[in-house]
């Protein structure tokens, strides 16, 4: 096959579909044998009301109005069902993105985010231009603004996904589960040995990973007050992120309490070692975002879940649950006492690590391509017909 061009479109709403973007990204040059590809924020082509309402409005709402959020979320989850003002604002806001979709004339386009894709559709639909494209939806349910009429192949994350998507009627052959795209990093195995020593870690304490960069200060806080308790001997890493404020707050906290604690306390801020801090830890605190989750199942984590936003976070929280690889608390002052049970039944936790393994999808990026590849060889991509 011709090398093409291949757009990767995303949407810097929160880091999880920017990060599935940059995982294709990487796997086609690895994989994508010469392939002319490169990856869009489509935020950075549309206007300052666009970025505002899908980034800032977002975040706030999700940290500030989480109960708005999830009642917002469950309206707008009615499949197929028109937006007309909403289609009619990205419209309006979009016209330097489908400029740029003219320039660069791609030979298909790949949305990790639903944003292009809608666009994609009416410009398809309109006849204004059409241009291939494939979603790749990036928690483990499928929400309906991810649906797309003009789309020609869907990547989900799990087999419920499909059936939900069948159900609808989208044609099982539209439909690939490979799992969410995470950084080809996680597809090699770590010896947690080594990376506990590499990170000044003790090889033989049990190790626990707080992602406390998504979580608020006060929940954070309250986190670590709560691990600071478990009664045995485990070492904890925290995450706060790029909030130095945060990391001095929680800095102050361990000071406190680690003179009286068997618990040894490790604070890093923003890190881009994720993947062997995960592969030095056994079990995972944090929200379940689609493509954290993706990657703590990767490393064989299991997690536990706390302040989910109502939504998605929720419904991976629900997919965890009912796969039995995961543990809820929603009160943080329970959060040593759940821990402290979970490691105490040496049965469970295998059985639990055993779930993990089997539904982890450590090369999700890597099966998305080659699909994608696949496609392009042996049947060729173009526009397809609308469902």
């Amino acid at each position: 096959m011709n090398k093409q061009r291949v757009l990767i479109l995303s949407a810097s709403v929160g880091a999880g579909h920017m990060r599935a973007a940059a995982a294709l990204e990487q796997a086609f040059q690895q994989i994508g044998d010469g392939h002319n590809v490169r990856h869009i924020d489509t935020l950075d082509y549309a206007t300052t009301a666009l970025r505002g309402l899908y980034s800032k409005a977002y975040s706030y709402a999700a940290r500030r109005l989480p109960v708005i959020t999830g009642w917002l979320y469950d309206a707008f989850d009615q499949p197929w069902r028109s937006a007309p003002l909403r289609l009619a604002f990205n419209r309006l806001n979009t016209k330097p993105f489908v400029a740029m979709l003219r320039e660069n004339k791609p030979a298909f386009v790949v949305c990790t985010h639903f944003l292009p894709a809608e666009i994609l559709s009416w410009l398809a639909d309109s006849d204004e231009l059409a241009i291939p494209y494939f979603v790749v939806v990036t928690d483990f349910d499928v929400h309906a603004m991810w649906l797309s009429r003009n789309c020609q192949h869907f990547f989900l994350a799990t087999d419920e996904a499909r059936a939900r998507m069948e159900t609808i009627g989208i044609s099982g052959d539209r439909i690939t589960v490979t799992g969410i795209p995470i950084d080809p990093v996680f597809a090699t195995p770590k010896n947690k040995c080594d990376m506990r020593r590499k990170h000044d870690l003790d090889s033989d304490r049990p190790t626990i990973l707080v992602s406390g960069n998504r979580l608020s200060s006060a929940t954070l806080e309250n986190i670590v007050a709560s691990l600071a308790t478990l009664p045995r001997e485990v070492q904890i890493i925290v995450i706060c992120g790029r909030r130095p404020e945060v990391c001095s707050r929680v800095a102050e906290m361990t000071a406190r309490v680690s003179w009286r604690s068997s618990v040894k306390f490790t604070l890093v801020g923003f890190v881009d070692d994720i993947d062997e801090l995960m592969s030095a830890s056994d079990l995972l605190v944090g929200r379940p975002g689609g493509l954290l989750t993706a990657e703590a199942l990767a490393s064989g984590l299991v997690f536990v879940i706390v302040s989910p936003i109502p939504g998605q976070e929720e419904r991976n929280a629900d997919y965890l649950l009912e796969e039995n690889a995961a543990i809820r608390c929603n009160d943080p002052s329970l959060l040593a006492y759940k821990i402290e049970r979970l490691l105490s039944d040496q049965s469970r936790s295998e059985f639990m690590k055993k779930n993990v393994a089997r539904i982890a999808r450590p090369r999700a990026a890597f099966n998305v391509v080659d699909t994608l590849l696949r496609l392009a060889n042996t049947r060729g991509i173009s526009a397809p017909d609308a469902y």
